[in-house]
């Protein structure tokens, strides 16, 4: 990890402000920040092929679920000329550390053409001030040459080079004069575990050609004896992806386009499902006798492909599966796609 501290000159660049111009970097700066490190950081420079194996590694970790940040300055051409890398991970929540989130600045580097110029330090404090501030990283640790020390211990940073150690905290608005309220962003992994959780699951309604419903006979549901072709979507499914692969599952049969959505249903959570459950319900048409016939079970699922009139189905389900039937049926029929929020209230 290397560090400047000299003055700047009046030939580089800088922003309105007469800063360096430092921006956050992305996945696609994976590359530039491995080769700053192979060849400015490192005794011996990786080959091509660690080239591509760290840069592989480096590019989802630098997207906003991951757990990389970093902080660059270009040069007037565009190639990187410096560079801040720092990796979040958790440690055990204290007084100091209220949110358990610590960080390692695991490198610094600046391309020797472009040293003694500040940019060590604007891309460092950058990344400090993003990780405490933003991401509310309170611990951070790094390792540093004798030289750099003194550099880190300007920014807060205690301890020998082996190990400097800071803890900061976020900086709240009345603290300091003229201070601005903290931002309402918050990291995306927070702000997704604070949204209420739901499973979502497609179907398809088909029927035969007389429009009677095809339902199918569950093995393994009690509860839920007859059902439409579908289950839940995998992660990161599309949900006509889903109906696709359900469908060549559970019969055998590849389901045909285009998509055309006839039903939404939500469930309340119960005791059994803690999550609220979610189905989207596409059209899968109108099948003849012989492809009714033709169906493939998988016999882990079910045991029976039937079609009934949709009044006698009634008499086959609870009540609430079968107002669900009766309001898929409805829509495909007048042509209007139907919401039901009562699935599972029962």
């Amino acid at each position: 990890m290397n560090a400047d501290t000299a003055p700047t000159t009046a030939a580089e660049p800088r922003d309105a402000a007469g800063r360096p111009p430092v921006r956050a970097a992305t996945p696609a700066d994976a590359e530039a920040i491995t080769r700053m490190r192979s060849e400015h950081v490192l005794s011996a420079p990786f080959t091509e092929d660690w080239v591509r194996q760290c840069t592989d590694e480096l590019a989802p970790r630098l997207a906003p679920q991951g757990d990389a940040r970093a902080f660059v300055v270009d040069a007037p051409d565009g190639t990187m000329t410096a560079c801040a890398l720092g990796l979040i991970h958790p440690v055990l929540a204290a007084p100091d550390y209220p949110r358990g989130r610590a960080a390692r600045v695991q490198l610094v580097a600046t391309h020797p053409d472009h040293r003694q110029r500040g940019y060590a330090r604007a891309v460092v404090s950058a990344l400090l001030d993003h990780l405490a501030d933003v991401e509310e990283v309170t611990l951070f640790e790094l390792h540093t040459s004798p030289e750099a020390a003194p550099l880190y211990r300007e920014l807060g940073f205690s301890g020998n080079p082996a190990l400097m150690r800071m803890t900061r905290h976020r900086q709240r608005a009345g603290g300091v004069p003229g201070a601005q309220p903290d931002s309402t962003w918050v990291p995306p992994q927070q702000y997704a575990d604070s949204l209420p959780r739901a499973a979502a699951y497609v179907c398809l309604y088909v029927t035969d050609e007389d429009d009677r419903p095809l339902q199918l006979h569950s093995v393994y549901s009690p509860g839920h004896p007859w059902h439409m072709i579908g289950g839940a979507m995998d992660l990161g499914e599309r949900p006509w992806d889903a109906v696709v692969r359900e469908c060549r599952e559970e019969t055998g049969m590849t389901a045909a386009g285009p998509p055309r959505l006839l039903a939404t249903v939500y469930g309340q959570p119960r005791e059994q499902r803690p999550y609220s459950t979610l189905q989207l319900i596409f059209d899968g048409g109108r099948l003849t006798a012989d492809q009714i016939r033709g169906l493939t079970l998988n016999p882990c699922e079910h045991d029976e492909a039937r079609v009934l009139p949709l009044a006698e189905w009634e008499a086959l389900m609870p009540a609430r599966d079968f107002a669900r039937l009766r309001a898929v049926e409805e829509a495909r029929r007048t042509g209007l796609a139907a919401y039901v929020d009562t699935w599972g209230n029962a």
